[in-house]
């Protein structure tokens, strides 16, 4: 009875050890958390969307309407984010600028504005912060807020 139970079990626990080395060495293949250049990859490929820095961020949000969303490349929510702000960032990039910031690479701009969560979206207007967003948002809901403050 105990040798029937454990010839069911052996091929359970084999099969779940097979599924947690496929996990971890498509991580490894996939550059999961490596470096800020992935990173920036990953955040987004269009040409209306500039990456900040800490040493570019307040001259970057000092005029003009600016949404910066602070992101993370591990961050799945903020990786379904990309393709919304690419698509916003050709639709207003006459109106706004649409930035992103890796909260990993400049965690101290990210303290100071209290961003706890990812992604978090902060519309500015002159420098100062007019609207603020948590989770994933619609092309819409952005769109409405940057045509609320023109």
């Amino acid at each position: 009875m105990k040798t029937d139970r454990k010839a069911k079990v052996l091929p359970i626990f084999i099969a779940a050890l097979v599924v947690l080395a496929a996990i971890a060495i498509h991580s490894v293949i996939s550059g999961f958390g490596s470096s800020e250049a992935s990173a920036r990859s990953a955040g987004s490929q269009s040409e209306f969307i500039v990456h900040l820095d800490t040493e570019g961020f307040d001259s970057a949000i000092a005029e003009g309407l600016v949404l910066v969303d602070f992101w993370a490349a591990w961050c799945a929510p903020c990786r379904r984010q990309i393709p919304i702000l690419e698509e916003l960032a050709e639709d207003v990039h006459h109106l706004a600028s649409i930035t992103k910031l890796n909260v990993d690479d400049h965690s101290a701009i990210a303290a100071r504005f209290g961003v706890r969560s990812i992604p978090t979206l902060i519309l500015f207007k002159d420098g100062e912060q007019v609207e603020r967003f948590m989770g994933v948002q619609q092309k819409e809901t952005l769109r409405a807020a940057i045509e609320n403050y023109l």
